[in-house]
């Protein structure tokens, strides 16, 4: 006689490990891998920021902003010189719609740190600030009222660089 055995037992392992490696894989992804999370603390302005980082004058960064109703959702080039956005661009058409219309709400990271400072003394639902090693942050999700429905905002900061004399920004 012979015995059949079913194959379904290695299939669920092999696709079982497959999506093991394809998770762990992409979760290794990402801007900053060594990043931290903090809950937003008043400092002043000049320091805001994880690990002691103090928002120089100039620098440049992108920033995907996203969720609620908003009127910063999009994703952008910022330049910022002597502490005040010299230039934005929007990289994508949300992006693009708000540097055309609404140009003076393209934010400095410092002006972003002020906002999660603000959700947490004012006791928002959530507010949270996610730093890379060297302390500038990276992520940063507020919301307001938990059953407030559009009231969140997420920003994500990527590409940051600090700009010395009239150097131009990469990218």
């Amino acid at each position: 006689m012979t015995t059949a055995r079913s194959r379904v037992p290695v299939r669920l392992l092999a696709s079982a490990a497959l999506v093991a490696g394809v998770v762990g894989a992409a979760s290794a992804c990402g801007d900053e891998p060594s990043a931290y999370v903090l809950k937003a603390q008043p400092a002043p302005a000049s320091s805001a920021g994880g690990a002691g980082w103090k928002e120089p004058s100039s620098y440049a960064y992108t920033l995907r902003s996203g969720e609620g109703e908003r009127s910063l959702i999009g994703t952008f080039r910022v330049t910022v010189r002597d502490g005040k956005v010299s230039e934005a661009v929007g990289l994508d058409d949300s992006g693009r719609r708000v540097v055309k219309e609404l140009p003076d709400q393209v934010p400095t990271i410092g002006a972003l740190l002020k906002e999660a400072e603000r959700a947490e003394r004012e006791k928002a639902h959530k507010a949270e600030t996610r730093y890379a090693a060297d302390g500038h942050p990276v992520r940063i999700t507020l919301d307001w009222d938990k059953a407030a429905i559009d009231d969140e905002a997420l920003y994500v900061i990527s590409a940051y660089k600090p700009l010395g004399g009239t150097a131009q920004p990469n990218g």
